[in-house]
């Protein structure tokens, strides 16, 4: 364990670094992960490993992500390729209990009834001849994220509806039209939800020779309630967006797709994809009311997938965090991610801007975190918000390897790093509110040690990650490395 100041990015230009170029494949442990599809398992109630479970951690972390890459002898092209199996784990002060299985998606279920790969993905062509490639069906791999409403669990994914999955038992239900969307209506995978009225917003892109923005507002139970639309230049990826009080916020990298090599086959929507960084980084604000937008900016470019901590500052200007890549080589490095190699560099850096949402102009903007990290989750609502996210062990990044730490960014005094030790790798750190003493959250993960071959589940004090896991519960089966969770506490999820 250590511990570790931020220091400051070079503020002299905003202009996004240069890619590294490519260097030999390398393969870590992790890789052993996902060799071999994820063995699902019921309801077991888990063996403490280590320490002891805190009393006053009550509730259900649910966890989503690819677990099973290869059919019949043929593997995925890409990560986000890989059927989606989602983990419960409920805790009742006592005990903890784990479930772990597959959503049974429509993709799913006929390639195991022929025991052979039959769909294209984002980033895979489906088995046969080039010129049979456009008539293949898209699967919607339901593998990213979840969403957890009172009477339902969803998984989520990228272009499509989510699966409903019931609350306890993981049951596919089978797909949720959220009381109004139509079957080929996208639905993202990064719904947030409004802390102070339960609202919960989302979009998703409708492609089209320029793709449009479809903005969902849905009630705390799930109903779509209000839609919004929002033309776009070109068919550009987006995967995230902020909420901060009354507006939305969503950064247009200039990744677009070549839509006729994609539409026909003859690349994976994945390889489709053009960086273009002459079209810079456009910035659009949007009236959480009314879902229309307010202003329009375009900056320097950059790449990202994920928003961390956001908020409404108390001069009217929204502040928020990003996980900021210098370009697309990202892509690249999630698709070797499948392969068990990885080669291309591709590092991002934790960043906060703020904006003025009458202009959608920057008014600031400052590195908090000049090491490579990713899936950024805050615990609180304003400036003193800590952040929790998954950084390396090492600096630099080491060649072929997934992270093996977990952090803590807090903006008073730096960044906290708990090491997993080698071999091992955390998953995206989720906080718990520990409603008994609110100074010492918990943070769970999921952590895959590859000496052994095992997964476990690591329960850390939120506030004192340097102190290591105050409980280790061991899982029946081996859990691939995941995307996205959530926490629900007997309140209600966080």
């Amino acid at each position: 364990m250590e511990t570790v100041s931020s220091f400051p990015c070079p503020m002299a230009s905003t202009a996004p670094l240069k890619a590294q170029p490519s260097a030999e494949p390398a393969t870590g442990l992790w890789a052993n992960a996902i060799a071999a599809p994820a063995i699902e398992f019921a309801a077991t109630p888990l063996t403490v490993l280590e320490g002891r479970l805190p009393t006053d951690l009550r509730g259900t972390l649910y966890r989503n992500g690819p677990a099973r890459f290869e059919r019949g002898g043929q593997r995925v092209s890409h990560w986000f390729d890989g059927d989606g199996a989602v983990l419960r784990v409920h805790f009742d002060g006592a005990a903890a209990v784990g479930t772990y299985r597959y959503v049974r998606t429509a993709g799913l279920i006929d390639e195991e009834a022929s025991d052979q790969c039959l769909y294209r993905g984002y980033g895979t062509l489906a088995p046969g001849p080039v010129w049979q490639q456009w008539q293949a069906k898209i699967k919607n791999a339901a593998n990213t994220s979840v969403l957890t409403l009172p009477d339902r669990l969803l998984a989520l994914w990228e272009g499509g509806l989510p699966h409903r999955l019931d609350l306890e038992t993981l049951e596919t239900v089978g797909l949720d039209d959220l009381q109004s969307l139509q079957a080929g209506d996208p639905f993202i995978a990064h719904p947030k939800r409004h802390p102070r009225t339960g609202k919960i917003f989302s979009f998703g892109m409708v492609p089209g020779g320029h793709a449009t923005l479809k903005l969902y507002r849905l009630s705390a139970a799930g109903a779509v309630e209000q839609t919004g639309t929002i033309p776009l230049t070109g068919i550009p990826l987006l995967h995230d967006f902020v909420l901060a009080d009354r507006y939305l916020v969503f950064c247009v990298s200039p990744v677009r797709l070549n839509p006729l090599p994609a539409l026909f086959g003859l690349q994976s929507f994945s390889a489709a994809l053009e960086w273009k960084p002459q079209l810079g980084t456009q910035v659009i604000v949007v009236d959480a009311d009314s879902l229309e937008a307010i202003a329009l900016n375009s900056v320097d470019p950059w790449y990202q997938w994920h928003f961390g901590h956001s908020y409404l500052d108390f001069d009217g200007t929204i502040v928020f965090d990003v996980v900021r890549y210098p370009d697309f080589a990202t892509n690249q490095q999630l698709k070797e991610v499948a392969s068990g190699q990885v080669s291309t560099p591709a590092d991002a850096q934790l960043w906060q801007y703020r904006l003025d949402p009458k202009t959608a102009k920057i008014l600031d903007q400052r590195c908090l975190i000049d090491r490579h990290c990713e899936f950024p989750i805050a615990l609180g609502s304003d400036e003193t918000a800590s952040t929790y996210l998954n950084v390396h062990r090492t600096v630099p990044t080491p060649p072929g390897e997934l992270f093996g730490a977990i952090a803590r960014f807090d903006p008073q005094t730096g960044l906290t790093v708990a090491d997993a030790g080698a071999g091992c790798y955390p998953s995206e750190p989720i906080p718990v509110e520990n409603a008994a003493n609110p100074q010492q959250p918990w943070v769970l993960t999921v952590v895959y040690d590859g000496h052994d071959h095992r997964s476990e589940l690591w329960v850390y004090g939120g506030h004192d990650l340097e102190a290591g896991p105050i409980c280790r519960l061991g899982l029946p089966s081996v859990v691939p490395p995941s995307f996205h969770g959530t926490w629900v506490s007997e309140y209600g999820a966080l």
